[in-house]
């Protein structure tokens, strides 16, 4: 039955690369892929690892709890993210951002975007950059075709900005807490390599005819009076939304609560500014009071990305729970199997690392990451952990699934598998092999280990 319930995995994979030609909506197979796997594993009575010991319907219902509860944070967090920019887009706030950036040049508008997502992902986190930026490539943007690939490099700058950041990927917060890695270790021995994995395929794309020329715009709205009235609210409502989402990595720092909590009273705070912004307007949903209103906000989050996302996750998870016979006798992870057998087939340490940063663009780098933490044991900010915070954050940029933030742009634009794969893919590909070749040189030569320890 563990065969069965690889070739669901594979069968749905290939279902949402495909979706195109299939004239399928991705999340169909994510959703059918995710309860099957499960059903296989429950059918089967395979053991599963996690949660407690044994096995049975009764362990096997107290692992999938144990996941759905993790994934629930992460697509909590997602919500509250996209509801805030949501808010922050009906009140025209970006508009303050978009008004400031005159220029019309392809080329200098993908370094802006890029360099901003790159250090915006720093001090949030990928997942919530990327929803900001897209939001704001939506209005500097308007020709989707062209949209696509400033909102595809930004997925990579975000995905390299927040490698070097405690609080900019879910791999490094996990590192983080499990005391693996300091912050100044990680910024230290990663900002070099993570500028290097966006410079060199910006570089690269700057070069590349669809970057040629100027943006295409549409006809400019006429109505001055309307962007008058709205000027004084705008700025107020983009404050207040940025400095929310700022504001949920330190909330998550001081009360070492999960960052869902810190996005839940950033919403609650954003959407009682948004509700009090405009006293003397109607909030039923007459005259300008939709502006004001948040569940305007909520119907226009792409729920089919939501449940997209929730699919792919607990796909994961059932490989990452069903048990096999690891390398030491012991009953472990499929994906930590997996981890361990290449430890095994490859002596070369690094090149084991660079091999997961490339499953990480297949498989999510949370379980990834969670396996390697299991398998090695190194001391703190050894370069071993930050090497693998390199490589699981940006090797997902590879595809288009491979990152909580090309997730999260695949929903919002509805970006092709395939058309990133062949347009992308290689840019990232690059850039990532960059990075780590920096990385690598970076310790042969013993830069950064002034941090270290």
């Amino acid at each position: 039955m563990i065969t069965v319930v690889i070739i669901i995995f594979i069968v749905g994979y290939l279902a949402i690369v495909f979706e195109h030609p299939l004239k399928l909506d991705k999340t169909v197979p994510a959703l059918i892929m995710g309860a099957l796997a499960w059903a296989a594993i429950a059918v089967g009575h395979l053991d599963v690892v996690g949660a407690g010991h044994g096995h049975g319907d009764a362990h096997v219902e107290e692992v999938l709890l144990h996941h759905i509860g993790k994934i629930a944070e992460i697509l909590i967090f997602l919500i509250g993210a996209m509801t805030i920019v949501e808010l922050v887009d009906l009140h025209k706030g970006f508009d303050v951002i978009t008004n400031k950036i005159t220029t019309n040049s392809k080329k200098k508008m993908l370094w802006l975007v890029c360099i901003l997502a790159f250090f915006l992902s720093a001090t949030l986190d990928n997942l919530a950059s990327t929803i900001v930026l897209v939001s704001l490539l939506r209005r500097l943007i308007p020709l989707k075709k062209e949209r696509l690939w400033f909102v595809c490099l930004a997925v990579i700058a975000a995905n390299a900005g927040g490698a070097w950041s405690p609080i900019g990927d879910v791999t490094t917060t996990m590192l983080w807490i499990g005391a693996k890695v300091s912050t100044t270790g990680l910024i230290t021995k990663l900002v070099l390599p993570s500028i290097v994995c966006i410079l060199v395929p910006l570089l690269i794309a700057s070069n590349l005819k669809i970057f040629k020329g100027n943006i295409t715009t549409l006809e400019k709205e006429t109505n001055t009076g309307e962007k008058k009235a709205i000027a004084g609210y705008s700025s107020l409502m983009l404050f207040v939304g940025v400095g929310g989402l700022v504001f949920v990595p330190i909330f998550k720092t001081v009360t070492h609560l999960p960052p869902y909590v810190g996005m839940m009273l950033a919403l609650g705070v954003v959407w009682l500014v948004s509700e009090y912004i405009h006293p003397d307007e109607d909030f039923g949903g007459q005259g300008g009071g939709h502006l004001s209103s948040a569940h305007n906000a909520l119907s226009r989050i792409e729920m089919s990305s939501i449940l997209f996302f929730l699919g792919i996750l607990v796909a994961v998870t059932a490989l990452e729970s069903v048990a096999v016979m690891g390398t030491s006798g012991e009953m472990v992870g499929l994906l930590k199997s997996v981890a361990e057998k290449l430890q095994a087939a490859i002596p070369n340490q690094n090149i084991v690392i660079i091999v997961l940063g490339f499953l990480s663009a297949l498989i999510d780098n949370v379980p990834l990451v969670a396996a390697s933490m299991g398998m090695y044991e190194a001391p703190m900010d050894s370069s071993l952990w930050h090497f693998i915070a390199y490589s699981a954050g940006t090797g997902g940029s590879m595809l288009i699934i491979g990152s909580a933030a090309g997730v999260a742009a695949m929903g919002m634009e509805k970006i092709n598998f395939i058309w990133y794969l062949k347009n992308i893919a290689w840019l990232a590909l690059v850039g990532f092999l960059a990075g780590a070749a920096v990385f690598l040189l970076m310790e042969s030569m013993g830069i950064g280990t002034i941090a270290t320890g």
